[in-house]
């Protein structure tokens, strides 16, 4: 099969190379691979030095067909579309101290390949309405734009969310938190993009270059109260904002570190304002199927700037090195 390999880190060691097609074992999935999605993480695992066996198949978002199963088998036959799932031990309840050893992508063998294993009892059903390309934007942006919002957040009709920037997860937040009868105010350095998020539910815009110090525009927004759900992808200092935009016992919910990995965070509004920070990477599988069916409930269509063939991997790197609007997908397979 064809895969993509990444023999050092640098987008200029991602070469695509012929390899051998995997054999499902006991209890695998054999998997043809219909389409991935690329999340920051991916351009991390690419950029950043990781201690992982070389040459790795990166990315962990996949959807595709079962054209194989491995002995024992139960949960999917040969036929069936199936998610992949990041964490591909994780299935209910809290994570265990060792998941990211297991993670698909980094460091074991990810889906921007022809084919691909994932193990029954981490793959989920794919949406019907969705085609593979739809599909594969699910699993990291969508599920960790859920389990913030449902699971952690416990979110309410009524209530107010604010999400950063118009990436992946971003907009599935707001998408979801929109289906939910939520209100939700958006950040943006762009106001073509804040004007897109509106079209999609967003209630409030704000260009935080125009305006620096926009956790004071959420205040003025929410009568000086803060939202309910803060949605924070950036990271970095601007933390201390997102606590000032939430409100006194609110949620944060660090996604991402987009501006920064460290913080240096002030502790007295922090402790005054009584505020939850909950670090979110991604969710167990048991969320993931609970996500697909209010998806479907509400018709949530995934926002995908572009589709790149598989052959164009490296451009749609570079593309998420940009910053789209939504997601950047690889068709693998037509």
């Amino acid at each position: 099969m064809k895969a993509w390999l990444l023999k050092d880190f640098g987008l200029s060691n991602l070469h695509l190379e012929e390899v051998p097609t995997p054999v499902p074992q006991p209890g695998e999935l054999l998997v043809k691979v219909g389409a991935v999605s690329l999340n920051f993480r991916d351009k991390a695992t690419v950029d950043e030095p990781h201690r992982v066996r070389k040459p790795l198949i990166p990315v962990p978002d996949a959807a595709g067909m079962v054209v194989k199963v491995g002995e024992g088998v139960s949960r999917f036959k040969p036929g069936d579309r199936v998610n992949s799932a990041l964490y591909s031990r994780w299935i209910d309840g809290p994570p265990g101290p060792n998941e990211p050893d297991y993670c698909l992508g980094m460091p074991l063998p990810g889906g921007l390949a022809e084919y691909m294993i994932i193990h029954e009892e981490s793959a989920v059903k794919a949406p019907d309405m969705m085609s593979d390309e739809q599909a594969s934007t699910l699993p990291i942006a969508a599920l960790t734009a859920w389990y913030s919002l449902m699971d952690i957040g416990n979110l309410q009709s009524g209530q107010t969310v604010l999400v950063q920037g118009t990436g992946g997860v971003s907009i599935f937040a707001a998408q979801i938190a929109a289906a939910h009868g939520a209100r939700i105010i958006a950040t943006s350095s762009s106001d073509a993009n804040l004007a897109k998020v509106k079209a999609l539910g967003v209630s409030e815009g704000i260009n935080y270059k125009t305006h620096p110090n926009w956790e004071q525009k959420v205040l003025e927004l929410t009568e000086g109260n803060g939202v309910d759900i803060t949605i924070d992808v950036a990271g970095g200092n601007g933390l201390n904002q997102s606590v000032a935009a939430t409100k006194v016992a609110g949620i944060i919910t660090q996604v991402g570190f987009l501006t920064g990995q460290t913080s240096a965070l002030n502790l007295m509004p922090l402790i005054f304002r009584q505020t939850t920070i909950r670090g979110i990477a991604v969710a167990p599988r048991t969320s993931f199927e609970r996500m697909n069916p209010f998806l479907d409930k509400h018709k949530i269509k995934p926002v995908i700037d572009r589709v790149y063939a598989f052959e164009e991997a490296v451009q749609a790197y570079e593309h998420l090195a940009r910053g789209p609007f939504g997601k950047v997908v690889v068709r693998i397979a037509d």
